[in-house]
């Protein structure tokens, strides 16, 4: 497979790991590739742009351990998000403001290594008019979210408003809470974590707790014990600070990582055999990080009045949680 004009981008080679056997292909490069909806990528292996140990690969083709995929990316659009038809689950929608509830698997906006398959060009689709205060890439998104983190987004349809709203996040006047799965449980019902955080000493890709470091913000996070189960808890976390990964970062501070967090508990699924000690079980429970941004609540840009989003708690955590209640229940 050589790049071409016709279809440009850069040639990324992935190892079939551990965790990665019996995945389909399409699945296992949507899990690899940021910013990629699953959709887009079946395309781009029907094109025969991605190989599996030298041959073309086929969307629902079973991986086995060590096998060497490529696949060429597409290059970056030149300015801002190609509009892309992806459906958006639509919490509220005025002539102000949008709230969406976004699913995991999905990057909130552009950048290096996830051009397509974005909110931004779902957004791009589906409205007319968005803020600009973001920039091109960014078109009405006042706040982000993780790829693998659901739950509500807020979108500004104008420029007054994405201004009112960021300076409530900048004030810390908006109510955030989110919901997690964590395991080990932590020791008590409810405490507050104030560390410090900042980017890590030796991977890019990770933040860390650091203390008097240049990179480093305050960044304060309340929890509560909603549930505790066979060594599991469920969480409601209060952030009051919004720091990249803070809530990833405090929990697993505290030794009680989200489950299937692969940059902060080491594990990307969680597979019932974990449940049942059972090596040869590989049914996956969870596909990403058990966290959920359950609910906001501010001051609306246009009524000056407090208005409240929830997203509804995702199946994939739901069915997890009753998976583990199932094992430990009496």
């Amino acid at each position: 497979m050589n790049p071409s004009a016709e279809y440009p981008g850069e040639l990324i080679e992935l190892t079939v790991g551990p965790d990665d056997q019996q995945l389909r292909l399409d699945h296992f490069l949507t899990a690899r590739l940021e910013g990629f909806s699953r959709a887009r990528l079946q395309a781009v292996i029907r094109k025969q742009r991605v190989t599996v140990d030298g041959q073309p690969g086929k969307p629902s083709q079973r991986l086995t351990l060590g096998q060497k995929v490529v696949i060429q990316v597409p290059e970056p659009p030149p300015s801002g998000p190609i509009p892309e038809n992806i459906p958006l689950d639509v919490l509220y929608e005025d002539e102000h403001i949008v709230a969406i509830n976004k699913p995991p698997a999905m990057v909130v906006h552009p950048a290096k290594g996830h051009w397509a398959g974005t909110m931004a060009a779902a957004l791009a689709h589906h409205f007319q008019n968005l803020s600009a205060l973001g920039g091109p890439t960014r078109p009405g998104i006042v706040h982000r979210l993780d790829r693998d983190t659901s739950g509500v987004i807020l979108v500004a349809k104008h420029d007054a408003a994405h201004a009112w709203l960021t300076k409530q996040f900048e004030n810390r006047r908006v109510e955030k809470e989110y919901l997690a799965i964590v395991s080990p449980a932590p020791d008590r019902d409810r405490d507050v974590i104030d560390k410090p955080i900042g980017v890590h000493p030796y991977q890019r890709e990770k933040m860390a707790i650091r203390d008097e470091h240049s990179s480093s913000k305050p960044a304060v996070t309340a929890y509560e014990v909603v549930e505790r189960i066979g060594g599991f808890a469920w969480l409601r976390l209060l952030p009051k600070t919004g720091r990249t990964h803070q809530l990833r970062v405090h929990l697993a501070s505290i030794g009680c990582p989200i489950l299937a967090d692969k940059l902060y508990s080491g594990r990307s699924r969680f597979l019932r055999g974990e449940l049942y000690r059972d090596e040869n079980d590989t049914t996956v429970l969870l596909h990403r990080q058990a966290l959920h941004a359950h609910r906001l609540r501010l001051v609306h840009p246009s009524t000056r009045q407090p208005i409240e989003f929830i997203a509804p708690i995702p199946q994939d955590l739901l069915q997890a949680m009753a998976a583990i209640r199932a094992r430990f229940s009496d």
